[in-house]
């Protein structure tokens, strides 16, 4: 039987990566998937890919009028919803002496403002037994060069873990993390400025994980089904981290 029939997920930063292998397993597995991206052609090119039961909203969750509008088609559309994935992320090198505000706004405006308003509104369209999932990430954790602004970013995303699973307790609602380690999706590649340096950095974290390689899209993609599911239905307010081994030795 299907893990998700009949519920509706809403997936930010769905049209790419992580999040789109997610939408994708989320629909096989019977769900009706709302996926945000900033760009209608990437989200255009998403839906062909998912091919049925998927509703594209083009946006930034960094705006507030976006997540409005979000919302809004959800519940003009299915009037409810199940899942939220808050996925959606921004990362960019940047030692402590060369941070600057315009990279520690946007940082923390698209990976934690965003996600807590991509979660505060869908939570009038929540029922008992939803489920919420956040993206965080490993970095979280571990003292990465030059991710010092988005390790912190993503450490606030753990605490809001942790502080929503107590405060929805009563509604029924299950919160939990995803962490991801290096990860071959193009939030990789979009951090250096050639292929050389991206294929250099991936086969550096290759190197650095027990596994002997990076993870791929469809594997963070299970986990998150698993934490979305019934699967999970005595988990809540955990940081699942899925990266081969990277910090756990």
């Amino acid at each position: 039987m299907s893990k998700l029939n009949g519920k509706v997920a809403v997936i930010t930063g769905g049209s790419s990566g992580i999040g789109l292998e997610t939408a994708k397993l989320f629909v096989e597995e019977g769900a009706h998937v709302f996926i945000t991206g900033r760009r209608q052609s990437e989200l255009d090119k998403a839906k062909a890919y998912i091919g049925k039961n998927v509703t594209t909203v083009q946006g930034d969750v960094a705006s507030l009028e976006d997540l409005d509008r979000l919302y809004k088609t959800v519940k003009d559309t299915k009037g409810q919803v199940d899942i939220v994935f808050a996925n959606a992320g921004f990362v960019e090198h940047q030692t402590i002496d060369v941070v600057t505000p315009e990279h520690f706004d946007k940082t923390f405006n698209i990976n934690v403002r965003g996600l807590l308003f991509s979660v505060q509104k869908a939570l009038p369209l929540m029922k008992s037994g939803g489920a919420i999932v956040l993206n965080s990430s490993i970095v979280s954790v571990k003292g990465l060069a030059a991710h010092g602004v988005y390790g912190a970013a993503k450490a606030a995303v753990r605490s809001f873990a942790r502080t929503w699973t107590t405060e929805l307790k009563d509604r029924g609602i299950r919160v939990n993390v995803l962490s991801p380690g290096a990860t071959d999706t193009p939030i990789i590649d979009g951090q250096f400025t050639s292929k050389e340096q991206s294929d250099s950095a991936k086969d550096a974290f290759a190197a650095a994980t027990p596994m002997g390689r990076i993870g791929r899209p469809e594997e963070l993609a299970k986990a998150a089904l698993f934490l979305a599911s019934d699967d999970s239905s005595y988990i809540t307010g955990i940081d699942l981290q899925v990266d081969g081994g990277l910090v756990q030795v």
